[in-house]
């Protein structure tokens, strides 16, 4: 654990040293966007932090390229039928550290809530108001809150006063309510009211984040990416935000959903099939349904897609997308494509009109090539912000 809180230290002042050379009129170097993954701990994650070096080009307009290949797309299988399922990353494969030969020595493990602080505090990500709060079932607070009659701990001048006037009127002690003299009560020692102090049970917000990914073919390589680093970073700023009282839910689809249990397989896997996003939808509607989640809870939905879907219209996907809006605080949707054509999902949400609700929906559509680690936060908190 020291270990851990001094690498992150370490990351903390790297970041700290980064913005003041900003401040200081110099581009930032140090990049973590890309390059952050959830461990097998479901409250840890990987961070490689890497430098970022001017090249000397006379062409200011190159770009360099990503060697990935976009292969993939909607399949020819029936729908339903999951061809394969393979991890993205086999063993013993190449890791992403600087260079992309096998970057593992170059790896920090960090508490995701500490580098939901760092993205809070250095990055600016909009702080979250607190909703849906209930009793904790650990944390108590003491105060004078209850009543004790004969001794206790603070006299209750107004109750005490009460007490014996109730006292003396059932005595007989009052023939004339309009000339009251103080000083003929009679007083028991049980009119005296008490407050002692008591445990209570603290309030606490608390939130439940749905994670939603396409794997299906067209999703291989930097799509997957770019949506599951994003959304790395969305569950790492909730645990901060949340004191670490969030539950987080991993849905995963191609033309059918699934849960899986933690980040790490979700970030893992992956189908060559056809795509449904409707699927996904109506898989969270229903666990939100049935564990009756809505009634205590903050309820947040951040999906990743390329955008391609069967369901051309909408026709299934749209009716899902308006139950998610009954109880969700806010819903974030990232489409990563390789061009700036819409999409076929772009396109029938933009039809429906449910975007422009911008309190409960946000859209962000990031290309390829975009996906560092400053347009990463950038979409975050496109999603995010009120």
């Amino acid at each position: 654990m020291a270990n851990n809180a001094k690498l992150t230290r370490s990351l903390d002042d790297l970041l700290e040293k980064d913005s003041q050379r900003e401040k200081d009129g110099f581009p930032r170097k140090i990049r973590i966007g890309r390059l952050i993954k959830p461990g097998q701990d479901k409250k840890k994650i990987v961070v490689v932090p890497t430098t970022v070096e001017e090249k000397l080009l006379h062409d200011k307009n190159f770009r360099s390229k990503n060697g990935e290949d976009q292969s993939g797309g909607s399949g020819d299988g029936q729908e339903g039928e999951v061809i394969g399922e393979e991890p993205v990353r086999k063993e013993g494969s190449a890791g992403s550290g600087p260079g992309g030969e096998g970057g593992e020595a170059h790896e920090t493990e960090s508490n995701a809530y500490d580098i939901g602080k760092i993205l809070t505090e250095k990055f600016h990500l909009p702080n979250l108001k607190d909703k849906g709060k209930k009793r904790s079932l650990t944390r108590y607070t003491y105060d004078l809150t209850d009543r004790h009659q004969g001794s206790g701990q603070f006299l209750d001048k107004k109750a005490t006063l009460k007490k014996i006037v109730g006292t003396n009127i059932a005595l007989g002690n009052l023939p004339d309510p309009s000339a009251i003299n103080p000083e003929d009560f009679l007083i028991s020692p049980q009119d005296k009211v008490y407050r002692v102090l008591s445990p209570e049970k603290e309030f606490e917000s608390q939130a439940v984040v749905f994670f939603i990914r396409d794997y299906s073919g067209s999703m291989s390589g930097i799509r997957t990416g770019i949506v599951v680093s994003q959304h790395v970073l969305i569950y790492s700023w909730l645990l901060y935000q949340y004191a670490g009282r969030v539950e987080s839910r991993f849905i995963l689809h191609d033309t059918e959903a699934k849960e899986v249990p933690d980040f790490y397989t979700y970030f893992n896997l992956k189908v060559a099939g056809g795509t449904k996003i409707a699927s996904a939808y109506r898989l969270v509607n229903k666990i939100v349904a049935e564990e009756s989640l809505a009634r205590d809870n903050n309820i947040y939905v951040f999906q990743g897609t390329d955008g391609d879907d069967w369901d051309s219209n909408g026709e299934e996907t749209i009716p899902e997308i308006k139950k998610i809006l009954t109880f969700a605080n806010r819903m974030g949707i990232t489409v990563v494509k390789a061009s700036s054509s819409e999409t076929a999902f772009e396109g029938y949400l933009q039809k429906s009109k449910v975007l422009k609700d911008k309190s409960l929906i946000r859209l962000d559509v990031v290309k390829e090539d975009e996906g560092d680690e400053n347009r990463l936060i950038e979409g975050i908190k496109r999603l995010t912000s009120e």
